[in-house]
């Protein structure tokens, strides 16, 4: 990979994560963010840091292998992205919040755990498609990483029950706007709760599903 190219996505995770903070998306050191790059490797945005205050040149490079090879040491959850990854070759970015409507959402006792929100409206449905949820690990165990496996091959965003949504997409801009799509229809769907919203039919959906494919 040319250097050029590195440097701009290090740029640019500095330059969207700022952007998910200070929208508050995200808060104190929570979520972080990772990159495919062109040689195989990751870029990861480092532990126990703000999104808000990202130093480019300090975020963190991994091996193809998830092996850590520069810059500060990576997020404790390295894991999670590693494990969509494994099971979503076409995806080039991946998203990982603790967005709070979503995590709300997340610690209800009555969602489907197969299709944690409804399709509200065309772009959930384009951006996020069916959300599963995933049973509540202590976190940093790495049998949510086998949990997150499971699922990532079908899906490509997972809700992580009692924590947040750990999105990918096919560049790191299609894994924000899908994570910000799914915090709002979070949102709406926590503003709907108990007046039996009019969702979208099935033939509705299928059709989103032929006209606009996700990754």
């Amino acid at each position: 990979m040319r250097i050029s190219d590195e440097s701009r996505l290090r740029e640019q995770i500095a330059t969207l994560g700022k952007s998910l903070f200070d929208r508050g998306l995200t808060m104190g050191s929570s979520g972080n963010i990772s990159v495919r790059t062109d040689d195989g490797g990751w870029l990861m945005t480092p532990t126990n840091v703000c999104l808000g205050r990202l130093d480019p040149a300090r975020i963190s490079l991994l091996e193809r292998d998830g092996s850590w090879q520069d810059g500060d040491k990576p997020t404790k959850e390295h894991f999670l992205h590693m494990a969509m990854y494994a099971e979503r070759p076409q995806s080039g970015a991946i998203v990982h919040l603790h967005s709070t409507h979503s995590v709300a959402v997340s610690c209800l006792p009555e969602i489907d755990p197969c299709d944690c929100i409804p399709p509200l409206t065309a772009y959930y449905v384009m951006r996020v498609g069916r959300l599963p949820l995933v049973p509540y690990h202590l976190p940093g165990d790495p049998a949510l990483g086998d949990a997150v496996r499971g699922l990532a091959g079908k899906h490509s965003a997972v809700l992580l029950a009692n924590h947040g949504p750990v999105v990918a997409g096919k560049s790191l801009e299609a894994a924000v706007y899908a994570t910000e799509e799914l915090e709002e229809t979070a949102k709406l769907y926590l503003l709907l709760h108990g007046r039996n919203p009019r969702a979208l039919t099935p033939e509705q959906v299928a059709e989103l599903e032929s006209r606009f494919p996700r990754d």
